[in-house]
């Protein structure tokens, strides 16, 4: 028998759909809209194997309406052109809805194919269903993103998995003439990683594998005839998010041994070794920066090792570094100012740069004031003038709070000692 298991028992109707209640249970997001026809233009966005073809089809069936579907893979702009041509004259001719559009991997289109998509979405010449494993904010052009409504499916749980482990031995007639017994499925349910397609290929493998008519499936039968549990580490696709958060959270939180986790985790999945040292770059910045300024020297001289080095020595450089950043003392002062900076000018606009700050490389500039009551710190005791360098609309604003750390507390008493009646701090 050549068609996979998941083939043979992907569902066919909306009641046979295992998971994704969030979306298609009793009350989901999507059922109504299902069941009434009315379907935006949408993203599945979500881990591998979690059911997003699947669930393109069953839409496409229950609504009534044409389905032409394109994989991001092997297409180009031209093939694009002659499904959207085919899609509007199946939708002249034979309905009055228009037709479904399916894109599996949509990520991997370019932005001049995902441009070629906006005129018939927008014109409703089609319903564009993308299906991607990634953040769908990185890979999926503004443009055509706001045109579509974006719905997360989750990875199986528990009880998810072992439903489509029944469903695959009630339906599947190749597996009802074995007489399979589950007698434990602990082993399947971890190796599939919540992978609802690699868990039925792994249970065809094993049940393949055996020549007896009877066959009781236990964790040691499954884990002899599978070599490796390969680790779940898309590079490229929302485990490359969910872990260097995880990472850097852990760095943030001063833990270690969480860093060193998921440290490992992406250097097992194959992850570039720039990117991890670009984000524990700005880690250092942003989460540790002035409690101890040593940090970003660190890491970069991290990256430019890691960079010259490479795998598999660079791991143990990354491991020293990660380690250092956890158990660094932690400000996110820098972080912060900067961000009331920004909102602020967002906020007031382009507002005047005071006169005496103003550069005067001009005569006439000079007779205008620029620059003219300026004060030069260097002439001044401890290098310091009681001077204002906000606009006026801003006099007395603070954006920098030192933070609470033997270093920023050394600072905060230099700008209380310098700006005594001014700022509070």
């Amino acid at each position: 028998m050549n068609e996979p298991l998941a083939e043979r028992v992907r569902p066919k109707t909306l009641e046979d759909y295992i998971s994704q209640s969030h979306l298609v249970g009793e009350n989901g997001s999507l059922t109504r809209q299902i069941k009434k026809g009315v379907i935006p233009s949408l993203i599945l966005w979500g881990p591998p194997g979690t059911g997003k073809t699947t669930l393109a089809n069953i839409i496409a069936t229950e609504s009534g309406r044409p389905f032409y579907t394109l994989s991001a893979i092997n297409s180009g702009v031209k093939d694009i052109r002659e499904v959207i041509d085919k899609a509007k004259q199946s939708g002249g001719l034979f309905t009055s809805k228009n037709p479904i559009l399916f894109i599996d991997e949509i990520h991997r289109f370019s932005k001049s194919q995902q441009d070629s998509l906006l005129g018939a979405v927008e014109k409703g010449w089609v319903t564009l269903i993308g299906a991607t494993t990634e953040n769908p904010s990185f890979e999926v052009i503004p443009a055509l993103l706001s045109r579509c409504q974006v719905y997360i499916l989750n990875a199986f749980g528990k009880a998810d998995l072992e439903a489509l482990l029944k469903r695959a031995l009630l339906t599947d007639s190749f597996l009802k003439e074995k007489k399979i017994k589950l007698k434990e499925t602990e082993a399947l349910l971890r190796l599939s990683g919540g992978d609802g397609r690699k868990l039925l290929n792994i249970f065809e493998l094993v049940v393949n594998s055996e020549e007896a008519d009877k066959i009781t499936i236990t964790d040691k039968l499954v884990t002899s005839k599978v070599q490796k549990n390969t680790v779940l580490y898309d590079k490229t696709g929302e485990q490359h998010y969910d872990i260097i958060s995880a990472f850097i959270k852990s760095i943030r939180g001063s833990d270690p041994n969480g860093a060193v986790y998921w440290l490992a985790r992406m250097i097992e999945g194959g992850e570039d070794v720039k990117f991890i040292a670009r984000r524990m770059l700005i880690a250092a910045s942003e989460d540790i920066g002035l409690a101890n300024p040593t940090a970003l020297v660190l890491a970069n001289t991290t990256f430019q090792a890691v960079t010259t080095i490479g795998y598999p020595e660079a791991r143990i450089i990354l491991s020293q570094c990660a380690i250092y950043l956890a158990t660094s003392p932690k400000s996110n002062a820098s972080y912060m100012a900067i961000g009331k900076a920004q909102q602020t000018v967002k906020q007031t606009g382009d507002l005047s740069v005071p006169l005496p700050l103003r550069n005067a490389p001009t005569k006439l500039m000079k007779d205008l004031g620029y620059g003219e009551a300026y004060k030069y710190a260097h002439n001044y005791q401890n290098n310091f003038i009681d001077e204002e360098f906000l606009p006026n609309e801003l006099i007395r604003t603070s954006f920098y709070q030192p933070g609470e750390n033997q270093r920023e507390n050394t600072i905060k008493t230099f700008l209380q000692n310098r700006w005594k009646n001014k700022y509070e701090l």
